[in-house]
């Protein structure tokens, strides 16, 4: 339930908007001075406050301003309100920071619409608030080996300035992460991050998702949409998996780069925004370029600023750190008791060569808290059975280069292969291969299905 207070020395307007707001589902306090408002907003927190600009004891300006001295976790949205209500009075109002302004008599519709509005950007505000927390550089960046420190060093250095950015690394190793982290640590911080995942979304429909569309471009779909490009305008646009994007979309983001304009699907009248654009791959866009798939101009735009996020097997000595941070996690999700994970089961996970990176990683804490609920303490030989065979393996000394690749497929494969349940039809489609190639694969390399 959303809280309100209204500040009103008029006790009839205070009766008033109290019945009318609890019919429509509000908690609502009233005050009928500075003094008492202060006390009520010091003591429990409100979404709103409908202050009138004419008190007995203090100007509701002056209230105001004490308002935006509190944490920006308790300040209230402030809506003033007043009968005599004037351009300059209201301008004073908005740069205090107030929401919104109410002329009196107060119009039922207007302010029902006016104070929905302040509750849902006090709800904005605060996620925003979060956000910044969960994705600043030491709360994504778990790990103290040297390729993280020196990534964490980079966004530190590289986050303030409005370069673009482009991320590569292998799918698991957390761009997204790294690119809120960015964000979180940028001078845009107070804007929004929008991210459009180029890899999830049908070419025919990326163009528009990206730049919106208007007058009924889309059949079937809304008169008009704002983009994604427009609603990250004076934030960051995160372009996930950019290497995925067609070379016709590919040819309008760089001329939008360049102009940081664009004219939406359907649309005449171009648009202008600002925007810093965060970029993403896990391919080799040069070898990318050389096949014909990307366009080498924009790559040179995208790539201002290079990041590369390792693979886990690259960082091995974080391996306890993250596994004992999602243990934790995980452990706050399911209402478990604090949870630990022995030195042997930790020895198993490090060896293992984790081909889905830090994601794998992560799934697995889960997978093992879920099938062992009543263990407070996780065993090596509660891990998943590829982890084993993979340290086991780990210790072979094996005599040419191709066993070792044959082991590394095999096993591969196995996970694949598990993953699908034992479905080797799925287990092709996760591995991207025809299922009579993998029949194949699997003969040659001696595996059952059942194994």
């Amino acid at each position: 339930m959303n809280h309100v207070l209204v500040v009103d020395d008029e006790a009839e307007i205070r009766s008033s908007l109290e019945e009318i707001l609890t019919e429509e589902g509000y908690a609502v306090a009233t005050a009928a001075s500075a003094a008492e408002a202060k006390v009520l907003i010091e003591d429990a927190p409100y979404d709103v406050v409908l202050l009138d600009i004419w008190l007995p004891d203090r100007d509701g300006l002056d209230v105001l301003a004490d308002v935006h001295t509190l944490d920006a976790e308790k300040r209230p949205e402030v809506v003033i309100i007043s009968g005599h209500g004037t351009i300059e009075a209201a301008v004073k109002a908005t740069k205090l920071g107030a929401y919104d302004f109410l002329e009196k008599p107060l119009s039922l519709d207007r302010t029902l619409i006016v104070l929905k509005n302040a509750v849902e950007a006090r709800r904005l505000r605060n996620e925003n608030l979060e956000f910044k927390r969960q994705f600043s550089v030491n709360a994504v960046l778990t790990g103290e080996s040297v390729p993280v420190k020196a990534l964490r060093q980079q966004i530190r250095l590289m986050a303030p300035t409005n370069g673009r950015v482009l991320i590569y690394g292998e799918s698991g190793t957390g761009k997204e992460l790294i690119a809120r982290a960015i964000h979180a640590e940028s001078l845009r911080r107070d804007g929004i991050f929008v991210e459009l995942n180029c890899a999830a979304i049908p070419e025919d429909h990326i163009e528009s998702e990206l730049f919106g569309y208007r007058h009924g471009a889309q059949s079937g779909g809304p008169i008009e949409q704002r983009g994604t490009l427009e609603r990250a305008d004076g934030g960051s646009l995160f372009l996930d998996e950019v290497g995925d994007m067609s070379l016709k979309t590919q040819a309008k983001v760089l001329s939008a780069l360049d102009d940081q304009m664009f004219t939406p699907v359907g649309g005449s009248q171009p648009i202008r925004v600002d925007v810093r654009l965060i970029a993403s791959t896990n391919k080799d866009l040069e070898e990318e370029i050389a096949k014909g798939n990307f366009r080498e101009d924009l790559f040179y735009r995208l790539n201002v600023v290079p990041f590369f996020v390792p693979p886990l097997r690259e960082r091995k000595q974080d391996i306890p750190l993250l596994a004992r941070e999602f243990l934790a996690e995980f452990g706050r999700q399911y209402g478990r008791p604090r949870m630990e994970i022995s030195d042997e089961a930790l020895e198993v996970l490090a060896q293992y060569h984790w081909p889905g990176n830090v994601r794998e990683l992560k799934n697995v804490i889960e997978r093992v808290l879920i099938l062992n609920p009543r263990t407070l303490r996780i065993e090596r030989k509660q891990l998943p059975p590829l982890t084993h065979k993979t340290a086991a393996r780990a210790k072979e000394d094996f005599s040419t280069l191709q066993q070792a690749r044959d082991a590394y497929e095999r096993d591969y494969i196995l996970k694949k292969i598990e993953e699908a349940r034992n479905n080797v039809s799925r287990a092709a489609e996760l591995l991207g291969l025809e299922r009579s190639h993998l029949y194949r694969k699997m003969k040659a390399l001696g595996i059952s299905v059942r194994e």
